[in-house]
């Protein structure tokens, strides 16, 4: 949750380029990288001078230029994610230590703490989805503080911090499948076996 690389992309000085009104092989002096996460980030910025790289931190001034309330859920659904697989994973330890109850301890209690817990990461990787791709996340981060020169987003993609979180909401829904299989009785397959049972009414006829 707390590393630079959720997501990364490509920005375009637009600024620079039309000031020298830049062809396509120039371009290239003009498109710099970004990448950030929840808390912070950095990005190389390209305006025809070479690169030059600067980092920032999402707290306490740019989330003010951020949709503040989606950036704040987005983190509390992933510590409510965290909290509720703890949760999960220390009644499971409990159910093999111990005979497993049919309460709040056994399979149901399995089941109800994972759906909260792949619930919330469902939230938050939504939220987080939201927030690129309809509040233009990237695209206010790169132009945070920038007085003279606007940058505008080439590319953008999620990196290894979003899919691990997408990972772990499969995690829990695989175990909500588990747990539900679990409690299906299957009718099972009884041979029968013909014994031979003489007895004296068998041997009167």
């Amino acid at each position: 949750m707390g590393t630079p690389k959720w997501t990364t992309g490509k920005i375009l000085c637009k600024t620079g380029a039309e000031l020298v009104n830049a062809t396509d092989p120039e371009l290239v002096k003009f498109i710099g990288e970004i990448y950030y996460g929840l808390f912070g980030g950095g990005k190389m910025r390209k305006c025809g001078l070479g690169g030059r790289r600067s980092r920032f931190t999402i707290f306490p001034h740019l989330v003010k230029q951020l949709n503040t309330t989606l950036h704040l859920l987005i983190i509390f659904f992933l510590c409510a994610a965290f909290a509720f697989a703890l949760v999960s994973l220390g009644f499971c330890i409990f159910n093999i230590i111990k005979v497993p109850y049919r309460a709040i301890h056994g399979p149901a209690g399995i089941a109800l703490w994972n759906f909260l817990a792949g619930g919330s990461a469902v939230l938050a990787v939504t939220s987080f989805m939201a927030a690129v791709k309809l509040h233009n996340l990237t695209e206010r981060i790169a132009n945070f503080r920038e007085n003279i020169f606007r940058f505008v987003i080439l590319e953008e993609q999620y990196e290894e911090s979003f899919w691990l979180c997408v990972a772990s909401a499969a995690v829990h829904g695989v175990n909500l499948l588990l747990v539900a299989i679990s409690g299906i009785r299957f009718p099972t397959l009884k041979t029968k076996t013909e014994e031979a049972n003489v007895t004296a009414e068998d041997i009167m006829y």
